[in-house]
């Protein structure tokens, strides 16, 4: 039974969340739409169908109190009456009060699933994961097959060995070889990769996939090193909660015989940090990391996860995050920068991937302060880029808005906030700015300094397939939408693709 809080908790690496009603106007059911008709729901639609009641709507709500005070068992109020003076507590974002009250719930009441279910939701509120995970432990042993459970345990599962992972990182890491000094890597990146699904009818592409990504082979495998989002699982199995009949589907399958379509385009590195990866569950999350693995292509997404990677004698970490707790948390800076400042001891460079943003065409822009798409949480992505750069990170990758978004260096870093879609067959809306895409191009040298940098335009063809875009129409879209997001620091964009700082290039030697 998912809760008043695990709505919008679960999602993304470790697990899907219940079915969205609006995953973004740049998806479409099976065909593309006209803009905006996909996910067009009114942003007061539920965030779930076809899922178990959220326990906040089958409790006996009572005379509407903002704040409710602690409940202690010993008061002698019936485990009812404590339930849903939590519920009302977690209502009113009141997480101390709801513990308090879900915690005399389970003293009165031990065999009471649902008091043990919606303390663990209070406690993650709260980021006391470990506290999270024995509530709901409590509930497996009394119903090892409640709904959403699974998905429940592994989010805290992650987030609390993530804790623990940061709590004893060693204050004096081990001394590693001092880098080669002329050392650089040319990286290139990508947005949003889904070369097909087979759910719910079968949306694949010609020739079984094996030609997507062959017009594109020059753009990608030029380069040291070459980082895609893989927004979907590659799995054979598994099972989505995401549908519901009668009703839009956003969930993608793609069969793990695709993976080696990316290896073939010369991917070394992928992110699943975004709110595809568990569109399947657990079970397809694993079968997903465990082709990647087979491929030799190192991922980042589950909450802890650093990929890592040798080019050029240099120790390279890549960090993948997405606005939910089942991965590396966009939304909780403290832990982010934490994790970043972990890699930042044990590589050379750092890069960090994010999946964030509102979606769509009316998405192009960045906010100042926290984006909200159909009342989720998207992240304040200024912030958040700012402060992994703080931590360590030497260069920052945004995607998941389906549109390509302006350019900023902060610190000398540059950071790319969406770099829009690449190749997403089938099911995505392709219309004006959502139908492309680039290849973003980036020299650093051995200090993680931004030393060059371009945009290789790309566009998609029918109904997903990438292509060089000889007419370059995304290079004006990105310099325009960066002169309007970030007027004073802002790249520079030239009508050639350049990327460049406004103070100029680092002079040789510069310390």
């Amino acid at each position: 039974m998912l809760s008043v809080l695990a709505l919008s908790a679960l999602g993304g690496c470790a697990t899907a969340r219940g079915p969205s009603v609006a995953e973004s106007e740049s998806v479409s059911r099976s065909l593309p739409l006209d803009e905006g008709s996909a996910g067009s729901a009114p942003a007061s639609a539920p965030a779930t169908a076809a899922a178990p009641a959220p326990a906040a709507a089958a409790a006996p709500a009572p005379a509407a109190d903002p704040h409710p005070s602690p409940l202690p068992a010993g008061e002698g109020a019936s485990a009812d009456s404590l339930y849903a003076r939590g519920v009302e507590a977690l209502k009113a974002k009141d997480a101390p009060a709801a513990i308090a009250a879900f915690s005399a719930c389970t003293q009165a009441a031990p065999s009471r699933i649902d008091c043990h279910w919606e303390l663990g939701w209070a406690y993650s509120v709260l980021n006391r994961w470990s506290e999270a995970l024995t509530e709901w432990t409590s509930v497996q042993k009394l119903d090892p097959n409640y709904p959403d459970l699974e998905d429940a345990l592994t989010q805290a599962r992650g987030q609390s060995s993530l804790q623990q992972k940061l709590a004893s990182a060693d204050s004096q890491p081990a001394p590693r070889a001092t880098p080669p000094k002329d050392a650089r890597v040319r990286i290139r990146a990508v947005g949003d990769v889904m070369l097909g699904t087979d759910f719910p009818e079968g949306l694949l592409p010609p020739d079984d996939g094996a030609s997507s990504l062959s017009a594109v082979y020059p753009l990608l495998r030029d380069a040291d090193l070459t980082f895609v989002n893989l927004e979907g699982p590659l799995c054979d199995n598994g099972e989505t909660k995401k549908c519901r009949r009668g009703g839009n589907c956003y969930a993608f399958r793609s069969p793990t015989r695709y993976g080696k379509y990316l290896a073939e385009a010369g991917v070394d590195l992928a992110s699943t940090a975004n709110n595809h990866s568990g569109d399947f569950g657990e079970l397809c999350r694993r079968e997903t990391e465990a082709t990647l693995d087979a491929l030799g292509i190192p991922w980042s997404g589950p909450a802890g996860s650093i990929a890592t990677v040798q080019r050029n004698g240099l120790r390279i970490g890549m960090v993948a995050f997405h606005t939910s707790a089942s991965c590396n948390h966009l939304n909780n800076t403290a832990t982010a920068t934490a994790l970043v400042r972990q890699a930042r001891q044990t590589h050379d460079l750092v890069l960090v991937s994010f999946h964030g943003g509102a979606e769509g065409a009316k998405a192009l822009n960045i906010p100042k302060g926290r984006e909200l798409f159909f009342g989720e949480d998207r992240g304040d992505l200024r912030l958040f880029t700012h402060a992994v750069i703080d931590a360590g990170a030497d260069l920052v990758l945004g995607h998941g808005p389906h549109v390509v978004r302006a350019m900023e260096f902060y610190k000398d870093r540059l950071i790319v906030y969406s770099m829009g879609n690449f190749a997403t067959y089938g099911s995505f809306n392709l219309k004006g700015p959502q139908g492309l895409g680039m290849v973003v191009d980036v020299e650093l040298d051995s200090q993680g300094r931004f030393r060059s940098g371009r945009i290789l335009p790309t566009k998609q063809e029918g109904r997903g397939i990438p292509v060089p875009d000889s007419a370059g129409e995304v290079i004006p879209l990105v310099r325009r939408l960066t002169s309007e997001d970030f007027p004073e620091t802002g790249a520079v964009i030239g009508a050639d693709g350049s990327i460049s700082s406004r103070k100029g290039p680092i002079a040789t030697g510069a310390q």
